[in-house]
This record gives C-alpha cells, sequence and structure tokens, in this order.
C-alpha cells in the first residue's frame, strides 16, 4: 500500500506567525516534525505542504519535499486534499507541523495494514491525566463508545461527570490517516451547525454520518501553539535529547 505523510505548515498562524520557521536547537521546527515522519515505517515518501516563499527556501536548502499550496486554504484538511490531487497514494497521513516531539511508532499505529476502496479515516488519541488538561479548551476531546467508535469530539470535557468520576478522557493527538475518498468528501459537504461551533473540522465527518476511527497511543507529544510551549520543546531536546 503506498502511504504518503503530508506535514501542513501553514506560515500565518494567529497565535504565533512563522511558526514552521521557529529555531529549535539550530533547526527550524519543520525540519524536526520532517525528520520523525520519515522514521515512520510504514510511510514511503513525506511531503511538507507549505503557502508561503519562505518555508519554501528553508525547504530547498535543507532538502524536504514539499508541495505549495494555496494560503486561503479554510481548514487543515482541505490543504491536505489539495495536496492529494497532486500526489497519489493509497492513504495520506496527516502529522501537525507544530509536533516536534511526535512518535514515529505512534504515527505507525495508526496506519492500517490494508484499507477497501471507500471512506475511510483514523486518528491517533491518548489518556489525559492532568485535570487542567482536560478542562483546556485547546485540547480536543475524543468521546469514544464502549464499541470502539468515535461518538463526539469536543473542546469540552464530555462527558460530563454527573454520575461518577471514573472516566478516563482522550485527548486528539495531531496524526491522522485519510483515503482519497474522505477526502473529496470533506471538501464538497459543507460545514455544519456543531463543526461551525466547536470549531473542529472532523465534525463535518460526524454530523454526515461517517465513522471515524481512532487508535489509543502512548504519546507526550507537545503540540507547539505558543512560544511557551517553544520553550517546552526546547529544554527537553536539550536535556532529555531528541532520539532522531
Amino acid at each position: 500500500m503506498n502511504v504518503i505523510g503530508i506535514i501542513p505548515a501553514r506560515y500565518k498562524s494567529t497565535r504565533f506567525e512563522g511558526k514552521p520557521l521557529a529555531k529549535i536547537c539550530g533547526h527550524p521546527m519543520i525540519w524536526w516534525v520532517y525528520q520523525r515522519v520519515c522514521q515512520a515505517q510504514k510511510i514511503k515518501e513525506v511531503f511538507v505542504a507549505i503557502d508561503d516563499e519562505r518555508v519554501r527556501k528553508v525547504c530547498e536548502e535543507l532538502d524536504i519535499k514539499y508541495v505549495m499550496t494555496r494560503s486561503d486554504h479554510p481548514e487543515h484538511i482541505s490543504r491536505i486534499h489539495e495536496v492529494a490531487e497532486k500526489v497519489k497514494a493509497d492513504l495520506y497521513v496527516c502529522v501537525n507541523g507544530d509536533e516536534p516531539l511526535i512518535s514515529p511508532k505512534c504515527i505507525d499505529q495508526v496506519i492500517p495494514c490494508e484499507i477497501d476502496d471507500n471512506f475511510f479515516f483514523s486518528g491517533a488519541m491518548r489518556t489525559l491525566t492532568d485535570p487542567a488538561e482536560t478542562i483546556d479548551s485547546a485540547n480536543i476531546k475524543i468521546v469514544m463508545s464502549d464499541i470502539g467508535r468515535c461518538v463526539y469530539i469536543s473542546r469540552t470535557p464530555v462527558p460530563y461527570p454527573k454520575g461518577t468520576l471514573m472516566f478516563s478522557y482522550k485527548k486528539y493527538v495531531g496524526i491522522e490517516c485519510f483515503s482519497k475518498k474522505a477526502l473529496d468528501f470533506f471538501v464538497s459537504t459543507p460545514q455544519g451547525n456543531i463543526e461551525r461551533i466547536e470549531d473542529i473540522d472532523h465534525l463535518r465527518f460526524l454530523e454526515h454520518g461517517k465513522e471515524l476511527q481512532f487508535t489509543l497511543v502512548d504519546s507526550e507529544s507537545i503540540s507547539v501553539d505558543t512560544r511557551k510551549d517553544l520553550e517546552k520543546v526546547i529544554y527537553i531536546i536539550e536535556h532529555q535529547g531528541a532520539n532522531l
């Protein structure tokens, strides 16, 4: 099965402009993510989905494969779709461009051995252990049924712990696998009310009856959303190493 890795690298982030080029121990962040994804055994080729000439220049200097995309994509999934229109594959694995500590092993865990020629989506999630993380709206919570199906995705702690506190909340981790049909479905389907309210792209699938799979991974990766997050990553690499 031909599996392609795609790393969205949007330059004009609202909270952290120029994030793909932020320096981490001598290298830009996108270099760290690219190296991690390239180590995943099930991925044959990796591309960075860029939208800025400054990022293109750095990619060329560091011999990083890239695909130039439009700068006006409203969601990262539509950017992945643009790449899929240009690069043919059986499965497209999206790894967020702000995950410099992402585990290649976790990436491989989310990738199936085979898929049929239909809609397919799988993602990664990890268990939340800190109550502060659970109530943080930046952490997207995945709600799974007892038979392993995703029933809802939210920024709030769902379900509400009225009957018992004995519940293990799960957080979305920035690894996703899409079939081309799943990407086509996303860009051809209008945004629903719940997606608009929560501001979570994946709800477009759930609102229209599509089944989403999520795999529980043992990941302590840090998503770099702010400069404070960047400082944490730098500290970890300086004191614990990067294991590249």
